[in-house]
């Protein structure tokens, strides 16, 4: 509107000054004109100069409205199941913002094993989907393969390592939650063992467990970390069963990064007795009495960056990385186990955690399988 108003005033000047010079010109007498017939053709052509101004203006202001009131039609893509109180089922509530914050058209998958990924991206794309999202690093090279064959639409994969002009990666430092949960897990341990464990290894996986050993060994240069790697993203008998091989070895606190299959993890500890850390979500509700904090990843605030590039014209592919410090990652409450827990590790975990979001401390990026 703001627009409008300005080009309304600048084809009235516009013709005010026409008709001025009009009937200057029409008075048949030069002398009593207030500019000579060359001042006068200057100042028609400076007005036709700012009415093809405000025009131009106003196609740009009418084209930017137009992809504003845009409908995008968005899908993603997601290895387990959305409601998995996990990994999976925070990325589909950045999906679910994009229908309710920005109108989105949304359509999802989920269970996708990797050898059905490449299919379901090209079946969205093909179906006039302005923007795919994988999520998790195992949607990089399909999403490389298809973007080939569909130019024009935006390819967007979290934790991917790959780019394109229509492709983009948006990594989480999960390895910072991992590092603080690992803090938690030594510092609540008693026997001076413990355990994690993961899904496939993946490099977006194998920093965050390596992240969880660096941040025991902070706690704890002593202590024993047991890890595992279940093979599956979904089996969560597979995340059961290495987690109590653990706690059978002496584990006391189990950690996972192990989306679905954790669940199993932390139905392991709670049935032993023992405690849990959680991953991805604030995983308290599956188990009150052990779960006694998650690194929370906020994927859907990461989603919402994504499509926002696509919606203002600003999309490029690239890698983006996000961590504590852009509020991508976090801590979650301790709930009803924080006063289980010392007050040195809380301190502990309260100062390493403002070191993060400040810089003053940088955890490491370890992406090789110890």
């Amino acid at each position: 509107m703001k627009n409008m108003k300005k080009m309304s005033a600048v084809i009235l000047a516009a013709s005010m000054a026409m008709m001025s010079l009009t009937g200057c010109g029409g008075s048949g007498d030069a002398a009593e004109t207030t500019g000579t017939p060359a001042a006068t053709e200057a100042a028609k052509t400076e007005a036709e100069a700012e009415t093809g101004a405000a025009e131009a203006e106003n196609e740009e202001t009418e084209a930017q409205a137009a992809a504003t009131d845009k409908t995008y039609k968005v899908a993603m893509c997601l290895s387990g199941a959305a409601n998995d109180m996990g990994w999976c089922q925070v990325a589909y509530e950045g999906l679910k913002l994009l229908e309710s914050e920005y109108g989105c058209e949304i359509a999802y998958t989920e269970n996708l094993t990797p050898d059905d990924i490449e299919a379901a991206f090209a079946d969205y794309a093909s179906n006039g989907y302005d923007v795919v999202i994988g999520h998790g690093y195992e949607f990089g090279d399909p999403a490389m393969e298809v973007a080939e064959q569909y130019p024009d639409v935006k390819f967007i994969v979290t934790e991917g390592e790959v780019s394109a002009d229509n492709v983009a990666s948006y990594v989480s430092s999960c390895e910072e939650g991992g590092y603080i949960m690992g803090m938690l897990a030594a510092g609540m341990s008693e026997t001076g063992k413990i355990g994690y464990v993961g899904p496939i290894q993946g490099a977006s996986l194998v920093k965050i467990m390596n992240g969880f050993e660096d941040g025991a060994r902070e706690v704890n240069p002593d202590i024993e970390v047991q890890t595992a790697w279940t093979g599956s993203f979904t089996d969560t008998a597979l995340g059961k069963e290495a987690a109590q091989a653990m706690i059978d070895n002496g584990a006391d606190v189990i950690g996972h990064c192990a989306n679905e299959a954790g669940t199993g993890c932390i139905n392991a500890a709670k049935e032993a007795g023992v405690y849990a850390t959680g991953d991805s979500y604030d995983q308290n509700d599956l188990a009150p009495d052990t779960v006694l904090s998650s690194s929370v990843y906020h994927i859907p605030h990461v989603i919402e960056l994504a499509f926002a590039s696509v919606a203002d014209g600003s999309f490029a592919g690239g890698i983006y990385n996000f961590g504590m410090k852009e509020d991508a990652v976090s801590v979650a409450p301790y709930h009803g186990l924080e006063e289980k827990i010392p007050e040195e590790v809380k301190s502990l975990i309260d100062e390493r955690v403002a070191q993060i979001k400040s810089g003053e401390f940088k955890v490491p990026c370890d992406t090789q399988v110890r």
